[in-house]
């Protein structure tokens, strides 16, 4: 069961929720807003791609960046994921997923230890992406994900790197997210056991950019990387 898709013009507010985006558990946890699900996206680096090969599922980690409504997943040409999605018609069932952990719950029992994460699932037909334009632009993309900025501050990909390299194509139409905030949830039997229970947030951090020892003298730091 599809999603209803929408014009890129205007989008709706939220996805359309599919049996297959509504969770069986928690699934007062799971959102459909658009800009929720576009920032879980947005932060991440790292998706995991779910397919079907030779009858077994396999997942793999991949980079990968939004672009509008689209999702784009690197890889090489070599890959079976690429293989498949370039040879099937209308293209290769995919999950993709990306997780953000945020906290780590801990409850004086250990039935109740959980996490605080943000994770968004996107259902669909991953495509090869062939036009040499919508290429490049992707692979931009993938720079940028991961270092806003830098793909203008970095050669791009000729033909032959180009023909090595392969891109996914999908769609956000069959899409949730999921999110689990707050704190502890110990039963009232549990309250006074004398085990510590709490929040240990969980952030990420950058270290002191190293220059490779090759760099031309007086090369600076560019300035989207001081922030870092």
């Amino acid at each position: 069961m599809q999603g209803t898709a929408q014009t890129p013009s205007q989008p709706a507010t939220a996805y359309t929720p599919t049996d297959r985006t509504v969770p069986t558990r928690s699934p007062n946890r799971a959102s459909y807003d658009r800009e929720l699900v576009h920032a879980i996206l947005d932060e991440a680096y790292v998706c995991h791609l779910g397919f079907v090969r030779d009858g077994a599922p396999v997942v793999l980690p991949t980079l990968f960046a939004r672009v509008g409504e689209r999702l784009y997943v690197h890889g090489s040409t070599g890959s079976r994921p690429l293989r498949a999605a370039g040879q099937a018609d209308p293209g290769l069932p995919v999950c993709l997923t990306v997780t953000h952990v945020d906290a780590l719950v801990l409850a004086r029992s250990a039935f109740h230890h959980t996490l605080n994460y943000r994770s968004v699932m996107v259902h669909g037909v991953a495509r090869d992406v062939t036009d040499p334009e919508e290429k490049r632009q992707a692979l931009d993309a993938l720079v940028d994900q991961v270092v806003p900025g830098r793909a203008a501050d970095s050669r791009p990909a000729d033909k032959k790197e180009l023909a090595a390299t392969a891109v996914l194509r999908l769609d956000l139409d069959e899409v949730s997210a999921k999110l689990r905030t707050g704190g502890v949830n110990d039963g009232p039997e549990d309250l006074s056991l004398p085990h510590w229970a709490g929040v240990i947030p969980v952030g990420k951090t950058y270290g002191t950019p190293i220059p490779d020892p090759g760099l031309s003298a007086g090369t600076a730091l560019p300035d989207y990387l001081k922030g870092q």
